[in-house]
């Protein structure tokens, strides 16, 4: 029975939307925070990644979204599903 639900998840629907939201996603990264800074070791970029990530997704306002961070997004649609 395990295989069965594996290869439901390995079954390609819906994959391109993740490939675009992965794109859209790494292209905002590369823009708003690698290619503006410069960082002398890896260890410098992983701090400064993770502070982006937190940015992008507490701060950073989406258009997608309405203008809302992805938190709030999220807080209201546990709400939701909680009520």
């Amino acid at each position: 029975m395990a295989w069965k639900r594996n290869t439901a998840l390995m079954d390609g629907k819906g994959r391109w939307v993740d490939n675009v939201f992965v794109e859209r996603l790494w292209r905002s990264v590369k823009y708003e925070e690698v290619y503006l800074n410069a960082h002398d070791s890896v260890t410098e970029a992983r701090h400064a990644l993770g502070q982006y990530f937190e940015f992008y997704n507490t701060e950073r306002r989406h258009q997608s979204l309405d203008e809302q961070t992805p938190v709030s997004v999220y807080n209201q649609n546990a709400a939701k599903m909680a009520a």
